[in-house]
């Protein structure tokens, strides 16, 4: 299935663009992350910064009068304008080099590396990879690829996506009450605008979803908070993740963990009440 809007040339000509921003590793920030995690411990500074909670700093900041209709910069700035209404982080795979300390200063450069367009079951689907490099003092710190998915507003008659379960092995896990706070809190720290996330009637009236979207970046985070509380000792060198389904603030989800018995993977998943898989992810240690 088509969208009359899509010009696929038109959006490659987005490729390889490149975007560079600078920031410190605000000690602030982590501190209120960490206590927005619910976490243990204050990290301090000159602490490795924990897994993925780069995600944090980099702001993307634009003027009011540029922000679009969904609470994000308005499209055909740095990422390509794709015309489908629904944005979602579709996963990601990251590579950890070098600790990033908190208190550092630090560059980060992004580059759209792909863009396509493909037929999905219920319409026309847009995916769009950034990769991302962090360095410190010339030192690479981490290396990121980024997958967003676009898609179209649900149609009337389209197929219903049957959910697909969750794994029910899982040596460790973490219920988690996604209430309105807590995402706003995460929206706040990553200066993300996407109404999604905080605006009740326009999630539920213009995206059609039953409640407050949950992050996926803050499910990730949360996926490897999980192996952090769990193995304290273990250095995470690698993190993939996938979005399988959607988590929603009207009900708890769960973080589960299984790890490999050489204790060198953790095999890691959210799922929501009814036992069915919102994402999937593994982390590689050492």
């Amino acid at each position: 299935m088509s969208h009359p809007d899509l010009d696929l040339a038109l959006l490659r000509q987005w490729l390889d663009k490149t975007e560079t921003r600078h920031d410190q590793i605000s000690p602030a920030f982590a501190a209120a992350l960490a206590a927005t995690l619910d976490g243990p411990r204050q990290p301090q500074v000159g602490d490795a910064l924990p897994p993925l909670w780069h995600w944090i700093y980099f702001w993307s900041v634009c003027r009011q009068s540029e922000v679009g209709a969904d609470g994000h910069p308005q499209r055909g700035g740095f990422l390509p304008p794709v015309p489908l209404p629904r944005r979602m982080w579709a996963g990601g795979r990251l590579r950890f080099a070098a600790a990033l300390p908190i208190g550092a200063e630090a560059e980060k450069v992004s580059r759209i590396a792909s863009v396509d367009v493909k037929p999905g079951r219920t319409g026309a689907l847009a995916f769009v990879t950034v990769q991302h490099t962090i360095r410190h003092q010339g030192q690479l710190c981490l290396s990121e690829e980024h997958d967003i998915v676009y898609r179209d507003l649900p149609q009337p008659g389209a197929p219903v996506v049957v959910p697909k379960s969750a794994p029910t092995d899982a040596r460790w896990s973490r219920r988690v009450e996604p209430d309105p706070v807590l995402l706003f809190r995460y929206s706040a720290l990553t200066f993300n605008g996407h109404r999604i996330h905080y605006d009740r009637s326009y999630v539920t009236e213009v995206e059609g979803y039953p409640g407050l979207i949950v992050h996926g970046p803050l499910i990730a985070t949360l996926l490897a908070d999980l192996v952090a509380r769990e193995m304290p000792q273990a250095v995470m060198r690698e993190f993939n993740f996938r979005s399988v389904g959607t988590l929603f603030d009207t009900e708890p989800f769960t973080l589960c963990g299984k790890p490999a018995a050489d204790g060198k993977s953790v095999a890691l998943w959210a799922q929501n009440e009814r036992g069915e898989l919102a994402m999937q992810a593994e982390a590689l240690l050492d």
